[in-house]
């Protein structure tokens, strides 16, 4: 697992590596959104041989995975709900959220572009749209209620404004994964403007995209609401690694802590 101690929270806020985190951000949500929208281009083309559970599992998978590859670089957020999250949480400065969001929304166009490159329009690039028999309302709804649920976990197990380590990689995969498979049918379970915003920016249809910019941004500010009322004030521990105090040091009267510990 990677170390998440005082050198590595040093790194994450660090404004000379801002390139690295920007890099990182922008080929994470590439992967993530080749894998999300990929895996319905694919079912389309293959007459569908990829079928509904694989294509909800794999980019749960890949947000495990990413978490730990690059949890350390830039926080692993590849989501600008995410990202606005953390933010509004307190342990992200604002003045970094607009380079995170082009950066993930620019992945996410590359990988559209690259999947329409490959296979042309098919399965209309893997665009969220509320499925047959639910209303647009229903959808904004549901992505709300998906990613409130998701922002809770990822603010209750990530550490200071990063994605770090086995709790938070198994617990967002897992959610990411669960949410699929029961709210897919619904909203397409997107709970990500930038996975929703890939196919509608490289294909040019923006009718229903709103629902994906409303329902997750207003699920992630509930989440933070909810955060604050059952935590409080986030822990100054927190917010020196996520903003990058040069002198993280433990108080000789505060216990040891398992990131300390390294």
């Amino acid at each position: 697992m990677p170390a998440s101690g005082p050198r590595s929270a040093a790194a994450f806020a660090n404004n000379r590596l801002e390139w690295r985190r920007l890099v990182a951000e922008c080929g994470g949500t590439f992967f993530l959104v080749l894998v999300a929208a990929g895996g319905g281009v694919v079912n389309a083309l293959s007459h569908g041989q990829v079928g509904r559970a694989a294509a909800v599992t794999a980019p749960g998978l890949m947000v495990l995975a990413l978490i730990y590859t690059i949890g350390e670089t830039s926080g692993a957020h590849v989501n600008p709900a995410v990202t606005i999250a953390f933010a509004a949480r307190g342990h992200f400065p604002w003045r970094r959220v607009p380079g995170y969001v082009c950066a993930q929304l620019t992945g996410a166009v590359i990988a559209c572009g690259l999947l329409r490159t490959l296979f042309g329009t098919a399965g209309d690039l893997g665009g969220t749209v509320p499925g047959r028999g639910f209303s647009a309302a229903t959808a904004v709804a549901v992505e709300a209620v998906l990613t409130f649920g998701l922002v809770t976990v990822i603010l209750g197990t990530a550490s200071g404004a990063r994605n770090v380590g086995h709790n938070a990689a198994i617990a967002v995969g897992g959610y990411v994964t669960l949410a699929g498979l029961w709210a897919g049918p619904v909203s397409g379970a997107s709970m990500n403007p930038a996975r929703s915003l890939g196919p509608a920016l490289v294909s040019g249809e923006f009718g229903q995209a709103w629902i994906y910019l409303a329902g997750p941004l207003a699920g992630a500010l509930l989440a933070v609401a909810l955060a604050w009322a059952l935590r409080g004030p986030p822990s100054p521990a927190a917010d020196l690694a996520a903003q990058g105090g040069r002198r993280f040091k433990r108080q000789k009267s505060d216990p040891p802590s398992k990131e300390t510990e390294r």
